[in-house]
């Protein structure tokens, strides 16, 4: 385990205790779902310490992945520095957290991220193409001890400890469950719940897409959003009807992207979270309020980030 900071581990030390980052630059082109342009994209490799970061290369501009750099959660997460803002964030931010990444440069050449499909999958498939290597750096892990809600009427969203008094010695862990509840048919009432790893993202949530409503593509349109919005890259539902020509991928997919959401959202505690979320009609903005009042309280979490050598007994 000797050697520089950021050096490659070798696979018997755990990367669920270790920094992990790419193991090559890889790029991608895409459609912004709000501006209707072409963005390109690359993930490049980062080192330990690094975090996630995104660059906006036609700004020569840095904003890092966090929580106290959002600055707007109208229909997608968007962070900013000064005059340069990064949008629609958070179907990448979900593919890094599910693959376990945590360090990264994302050069994007534009205000958001393309949408691609209008899931997380694409981004997982990238990050699986570029290969993932673990550092020889302690991950940093941050611990729920009490619970912490956050509500905007019928709406809530909390971070809850594990309810075992082991948790402390176990591997860093975050249980999700998601509920929703809408009027339109197709939609309705839909729970989604996952523990976050890397083959459980991957496989069970990742392909879930974002979702419309046909009544209000129109006014979004109006006020110059969804520009490159299709049923290529979301789900339009039009009271009981899904009116992609293939239908779902999955029956809970509104549920199922809800919690992609969720994912990419908790990712900018610039951290792991050991605990667990539970939702309710949850949305971009109210995920970004639980991050806050959770950092806020500061009798809520304990920063459990191991040494090495006692990652490896973990493990």
């Amino acid at each position: 385990m000797s050697g520089p900071t950021g050096q490659i581990m070798p696979d018997s030390v755990s990367s669920l205790w270790t920094q992990r980052t790419l193991k090559s630059r890889i790029p991608c082109v895409g459609i912004g779902v709000h501006t209707g342009r072409r963005i390109r994209l690359s993930l490049v490799p980062a080192p330990a310490g690094h975090g996630i970061v995104f660059r906006r290369s036609d700004l020569g501009r840095d904003i890092p992945a966090t929580y106290d750099h959002v600055v707007a959660t109208e229909l997608c997460t968007t962070i900013g520095e000064g005059s340069a803002r990064v949008g629609t964030i958070e179907h990448l931010m979900a593919a890094l957290a599910g693959a376990g990444i945590d360090n990264v440069l994302i050069e994007v050449d534009g205000p958001e991220v393309p949408i691609m499909d209008g899931s997380a999958a694409p981004f997982s498939f990238l990050l699986d193409c570029a290969g993932i290597v673990s550092l020889d750096t302690p991950r940093k892990v941050i611990e729920i001890l009490r619970p912490v809600r956050v509500t905007d009427g019928k709406a809530f969203a909390e971070l809850l400890p594990f309810d075992s008094q082991s948790s402390r010695t176990a591997i860093p862990t975050l249980d999700l469950e998601v509920s929703i509840d809408f009027e339109d048919a197709a939609i309705g009432r839909q729970t989604r719940a996952l523990r976050l790893t890397p083959e459980n993202f991957r496989d069970a949530v990742a392909p879930a897409r974002t979702f419309a409503l046909a009544s209000d593509i129109s006014h979004l349109r109006e006020l110059g959003l969804a520009q490159g919005g299709s049923l290529d890259n979301a789900i339009v539902v039009d009271g009981p009807k899904v009116l992609n020509p293939g239908g779902l991928r999955m029956k809970d997919e509104f549920a199922a992207h809800k919690l992609v959401d969720a994912v990419g959202d908790l990712a900018l505690a610039g951290a792991a979270l050991h605990g667990r979320f539970i939702a309710h009609r949850p949305g971009h903005s109210l995920n970004h309020k639980l991050l806050k009042a959770l950092f806020a309280r500061r009798t809520a979490w304990a920063d459990i980030t191991r040494p090495l050598q006692d990652a490896a007994v973990a493990a």
